[in-house]
């Protein structure tokens, strides 16, 4: 018998997996029409929000978890998301939970820096 992870789980275990660069669960962890949203774009499907993810994982540091607030199927994480390119950015995280999986998520954060650091890298 499988139990179901509530919502507040499913985003404690995505926000630790993306840190660690762990993909594979990440992906375990999307629905595949998952929708995103978020101040540096959008994609449509698991596969796609991967590799946003990814694309920023290949500069991530640290995410510094502030709170995390659940309701239901509904959670939103408010942290600091520090990478190698710009100055911590305070950062909130909206997820919806459909059958046991992230079916939507909503991001936002001043991108001006992250911005100027992927522009500086090259």
């Amino acid at each position: 018998m499988t139990t179901k992870r509530t919502a507040r789980e499913l985003a404690e275990t995505y926000f630790t997996a993306w840190e660690a660069g762990d993909f594979d669960t990440l992906r375990g962890l999307l629905a595949d029409d998952v929708d995103f949203v978020g101040a540096l774009g959008t994609a449509s499907g698991a596969e796609e929000a991967l590799g946003g993810l990814r694309g920023l994982g290949q500069v991530l540091e640290k995410i510094d978890v502030k709170v995390r607030v659940a309701e239901g199927d509904e959670v939103i994480t408010w942290f600091e998301l520090h990478t190698r390119i710009a100055p911590p950015a305070p950062t909130a995280n909206w997820m919806h939970v459909e059958n046991g999986k992230i079916a939507r998520i909503r991001v936002t954060f001043d991108p001006r820096g992250l911005l100027a650091g992927f522009e500086a890298k090259g």
